[in-house]
C-alpha cells in the first residue's frame, strides 16, 4: 500500500469507526458498539487492527507457565478477539466483561468464555470478588471518552497479588491527552507500591487510521502502545 492512504479504507468502515471514536455520550456509544456487533471483526480486520495480537503475545511473554489453569478477565472483550489470541497461547480459563450486550452476544458464539457479563466500567465495580484473576486484560477501551483512566485501581482489586494487567492505547493525535492522563495515573500507582512496570512497548503499525490528520507522519497508520502490570505482591499496608 502507498503512503498516506488512510483513505484506502472503505468508507463505511472509516464511518463506523469514527463515530465510535467521536466523543458521543456513553449511552450512544454503545448503542453504535452494539450496532457494529455484527460487522465489527470484518472492520477491524480491514484496519489490520494488530493490539489483540499484541497484547496477547506481550502478557504470555510475561506469564509464568502453566497457563491453561489460570484464571484471566478480559475487559471490554467486543467479540472476543482477543480471547482468540489468549486461547492460541494457551489460556483456557476466561471470563470477560463488555458494556455492550450485542458485543457480548458475539462473544459467547466463540465458546472460549466461561463466564460473560455486561459491564459498563467506569460507571460500575467489576462482578468480581477482590483477588480474583491471574491477570486481567483492557484491550481497546482505554482511549478518549471510552473507559476513564480512573478505572485502574478496579482492575488492581480484581487482581491476584503478584498477578498481571495488560493495558493498551492509542498514540494517535486525537488520544494524546487521555494518552499523557493514563500514564500519569499508572505512574501515580507505581509510586504507591500498587503495581511494577515490566513493560511499555510502543507499536509504529498499531491499525491502519481513519484520516490524514490521525496518521503517523504520512504512513497511513497510528501507533500504539501495550503496558504490562504486576500487581505487589505486598497489601498496601496504609490501607488497613
Amino acid at each position: 500500500v502507498p503512503s498516506g492512504t488512510a483513505m484506502g479504507l472503505p468508507a463505511a468502515v472509516r464511518d463506523r469507526v469514527a463515530a465510535v471514536h467521536r466523543g458521543s455520550a456513553l449511552p450512544e456509544r454503545l448503542r453504535l458498539y452494539d450496532g457494529w456487533a455484527a460487522l465489527y471483526e470484518q472492520d477491524v480486520a480491514a484496519l489490520e487492527y494488530r493490539a489483540p495480537y499484541l497484547a496477547a503475545a506481550s502478557l504470555a511473554f510475561a506469564f509464568p507457565a502453566p497457563r491453561a489453569e489460570a484464571r484471566l478477565l478480559d475487559v471490554a472483550c467486543g467479540t472476543g478477539l482477543v480471547a482468540r489470541e489468549l486461547h492460541r497461547r494457551g489460556f483456557r480459563c476466561l471470563d470477560g466483561v463488555d458494556g455492550s450486550a450485542g458485543m457480548l452476544e458475539r462473544a459467547r458464539s466463540t465458546g472460549l468464555y466461561q463466564e460473560l457479563q455486561l459491564c459498563v466500567l467506569g460507571r460500575e465495580p467489576l462482578p468480581a470478588p477482590a483477588e480474583h484473576y491471574d491477570a486481567v486484560t483492557v484491550v481497546g477501551a482505554l482511549g478518549e471518552g471510552q473507559v476513564p483512566s480512573t478505572v485502574l485501581p478496579e482492575l488492581l482489586r480484581v487482581t491476584k497479588p503478584g498477578g498481571f494487567l495488560c493495558l493498551t492505547t492509542r498514540s494517535n493525535p486525537s488520544n494524546l491527552r487521555y494518552k499523557a492522563e493514563l500514564e500519569a495515573a499508572l505512574g501515580q500507582l507505581e509510586q504507591r507500591g500498587a503495581w511494577q512496570k515490566l513493560l511499555a512497548q510502543e507499536v509504529e503499525y498499531w491499525e491502519r487510521a481513519t484520516s490524514e490528520e490521525e496518521s503517523t507522519q504520512g504512513t497511513g497508520y497510528i501507533s500504539g502502545v501495550v503496558y504490562i502490570y504486576q500487581k505487589c505482591p505486598v497489601p498496601n499496608l496504609e490501607e488497613g
